[in-house]
């Protein structure tokens, strides 16, 4: 019987995945034709150039498949230059004994090549460090790291798409551009028209200066004679005709000088009013900003429709250079009614189990590509996070055991007490050092959290968590948020915050409230979690930070 092959569902070709991941690495499918396609890694002549050795790779999986071109289907010369695209028609062969590889493609015809110029094709066989790779953001997935990276970040995707759905959770789109900031930090970017609306302006009033007061005085008199011409005509008794005419030419001058009058009006730059930038005249007639957060307007819908989430994009300018920072990152944000901080706990945790057991489910060719070449701990660290249950102790509890440490000779850069917001190093040695695995941190201060945050029966605290993992520190935030009208609204006037924009929200209490909570995700630490990399700006296919948005 014929082992069949795997295609490409919309081409002809066979992803090379299903050619070399079977359990066999593709020794049964040997004496089958295949065409393949995909990009040169290395490549060598051999047998006084009768033939070539190329590495092949498509993207499916981080495997390459080796190919062999005789010299007569192509030119060699090229065909061995790292980045160049092939696309083939051949038989799979076994190779001779003691060969790595337990498949290779003996190439019949070669149906394409993408040439590349050698000279300045920027990356070379050899590995090049992460940070030179983003100076390259749209070839950068070519390479074994990029790649291995976007493979993870889609089975995270689907992931997280399937534990949601399998859980009873709804998919709700949230706006990107928002009048409101979940975060109170005011580090928004801003949506607005009005700056290149005046530079438009400033261009039409230098080629078409604004008429002068003479221009508009001149213009009204014209309104005048053209008054005086319809009455004289309707006082000599003209005809329908001639009238109707005199009044349509009466009607144009008065619209002219209306125009002229708006016109003359106009003044180059940014329109105010009292002082300040008038945002009636802006695009959405008041001021707008990219979201930090889709939650306050998740959380209409699970007062509507119990248990929902949103998977999205989010904004912060934050002028930061760290590894930790980007201004475009992803959230995954679930949100929960009639539930309260333990069943938020609760879902946070099996959330990040399953994301870790689906890597190890099918993921772990990529894993073990960044167990060897970046973090040698990523699969125990991930092993761990799947098996063992996450320990769940209080703030108050941690800052104990903080100071406990710095007492015993542990030195942190920053200062240790109650009411800090934690720092990374004390996620990270609670995590790492104290309890060797995930931990939830839980009931935080009300002054280092947000305003919808629960105030706890202490009113010291409110109901919010943390889910700190080893290598990253937090990963998740979240809380059961205020339902009480009147509390909420006392928070809001205590951080003072404008009400204004925020009475949608107060009409979720006003109008059958009820317990809910939610949380954050924050994809690209996620993907550093699993991967071990350093920087974060190295999980996310195009990082955008202060002063780098390519492409």
């Amino acid at each position: 019987m014929t082992t069949s092959i795997e295609r490409v569902q919309y081409s002809d070709r066979v992803p090379i995945r299903s050619i070399i991941l079977r359990p066999d690495g593709g020794s049964g499918l040997a004496g089958q034709q295949a065409r393949v396609g995909g990009w040169v890694k290395t490549g060598r002549k051999a047998d006084k150039d009768a033939f070539a050795f190329l590495e092949l790779n498509d993207g499916s999986c981080a495997s390459n498949l080796q190919i062999i071109v005789e010299a007569d289907r192509g030119d060699l010369g090229q065909l061995v230059l790292t980045g160049t695209c092939l696309q083939v028609d051949g038989v799979l062969k076994l190779p001779p004994d003691g060969k790595k590889q337990k498949v290779e493609l003996q190439v019949q015809k070669v149906i394409h090549v993408g040439v590349v110029d050698a000279s300045k094709y920027p990356l070379p066989k050899t590995r090049l460090p992460l940070e030179l790779l983003r100076d390259y953001v749209h070839l950068r997935a070519r390479t074994n790291a990029m790649g291995a990276v976007a493979r993870i970040r889609d089975e995270l995707s689907y992931a997280t798409k399937r534990f949601f759905h399998e859980s009873g959770f709804r998919y709700v789109n949230t706006p990107n551009i928002t009048t409101s900031d979940c975060e109170g930090a005011g580090e928004m970017f801003q949506v607005t028209t009005l700056i290149s609306e005046a530079e438009k302006l400033e261009k039409n009033l230098i080629k078409n200066p604004p008429p002068s007061e003479v221009d508009v005085e001149s213009a009204k008199l014209i309104i005048k004679q053209r008054g005086n011409d319809v009455a004289q005509l309707k006082s000599a008794k003209a005809s329908k005709q001639e009238i109707g005419a005199a009044v349509a030419e009466l009607q144009k001058s008065k619209e002219n000088v209306l125009k002229m009058e708006e016109r003359s009006k106009l003044q180059p730059g940014i329109p105010q009013k009292d002082g300040k930038i008038d945002y009636s005249q802006d695009f959405f007639a008041r001021q707008a900003f990219l979201t930090v957060s889709g939650q306050l307007q998740l959380e209409s819908y699970a007062c509507a429709l119990s248990t929902v989430y949103t998977f999205g994009p989010t904004f912060r300018a934050e002028k930061s250079h760290t590894s930790r920072h980007l201004a475009e990152f992803w959230m995954v944000e679930p949100e929960m009614a009639f539930a309260e901080l333990e069943h938020d706990m609760d879902c946070a945790e099996d959330y990040v189990k399953f994301m870790c057991q689906w890597l190890l489910d099918h993921c772990m060719e990529d894993m073990e590509f960044f167990a060897d070449k970046i973090d040698k701990s990523c699969i125990d660290r991930i092993t761990m996070s799947a098996k063992t249950p996450f320990a769940r102790i209080t703030y108050t509890e941690a800052v104990e055991l903080l100071t406990e440490a710095v007492k015993n000779g542990k030195k942190f850069e920053n200062h240790v007490e109650w009411g800090i917001d934690l720092a990374s190093e004390h996620e990270r040695y609670l995590t790492e050092v104290k309890f060797q695995k995930p931990v939830i941190v839980y009931n935080y201060p009300k002054e280092i959290k947000a305003f919808y945050m629960r105030l706890n029966d202490d009113s010291k605290t409110v109901a919010a968590m943390d889910v700190l993992v080893p290598k990253v520190g937090e990963l998740i935030g979240g809380s059961q948020r205020e339902e009480r009208y009147d509390v909420i609204l006392s928070r809001m006037k205590e951080m003072g915050l404008p009400i204004e924009p925020y009475e949608w929200y107060l009409d979720l209490r006003r109008y059958g409230t009820v317990k809910h909570c939610g949380f954050g995700l924050g994809f690209e630490r996620m993907v550093q979690f699993a991967t071990g990399l350093d920087n974060i700006k190295d999980c996310m296919p195009f990082p955008r930070s202060a002063g780098r948005a390519d492409l």
